[in-house]
C-alpha cells in the first residue's frame, strides 16, 4: 500500500506534462517552389516543418524560371526559446506552439547571355579584378613576375 502512492503520484505526473510545439512555415510567391532546409527536401511551398531548436537554418528555395533563393535564415528572439523557460513549459502541464514564419518573394531569371556578361562585367569592375578584354603578354604574369623556367 505505502508503494501504490508514489507510483500513483509518478504516473500522474507523466500524464500532465507539457507538450511545446515548434513550427516552421515557409511560403513564397510564388507558390510551389521546393524547399530545403538544412539540405534535407521539406516539400513544396506553402509548406510548415516541426523543429526541436532554435537557431540558424540553412534554406534552399527552387523553382523553375525563377532565381533560386539560398541563405542563412536566423529565427530570431523567441521567449520559447530562452534557457530555463523552455525547460519550465516542457514540464508545466500546459500545451504550447511556437510558429516562425518565413516568406521569400522569388525573383523572375533572367535568361539574356548578354545582360548575364553586363552583369557579370560591373560585378568584375567593383570587385578590382582584371579586365579578360586585355590581353596579357606570354612572357608575363598578371602580377608582374615572369613565368617559371623549365628544368633542364
Amino acid at each position: 500500500m505505502r508503494m501504490a502512492i508514489p507510483i500513483l503520484l509518478l504516473t500522474l505526473a507523466a500524464t500532465t506534462t507539457g507538450c511545446v510545439r515548434r513550427t516552421i512555415r515557409i511560403t513564397s510567391e510564388p507558390a510551389g517552389a521546393l524547399v530545403w532546409l538544412n539540405h534535407h527536401e521539406i516539400g513544396r511551398t506553402p509548406v510548415e516543418v516541426d523543429f526541436t531548436h532554435y537557431g540558424t537554418y540553412d534554406l534552399l528555395i527552387k523553382k523553375d524560371g525563377w532565381e533560386p533563393m539560398i541563405g542563412v535564415v536566423p529565427m530570431g528572439f523567441r521567449i520559447h526559446g530562452t534557457p530555463g523557460l523552455d525547460l519550465a513549459l516542457e514540464v508545466l502541464p500546459i500545451h504550447t506552439h511556437s510558429l516562425v514564419e518565413w516568406h521569400v518573394d522569388m525573383v523572375p531569371r533572367d535568361n539574356d547571355h548578354s545582360s548575364l556578361l553586363n552583369r557579370a562585367a560591373n560585378m568584375r569592375t567593383q570587385a578590382g579584378g582584371h579586365d579578360p578584354d586585355e590581353m596579357v603578354g606570354l612572357d608575363e604574369h598578371p602580377n608582374g613576375t615572369s613565368p617559371a623556367q623549365p628544368l633542364e
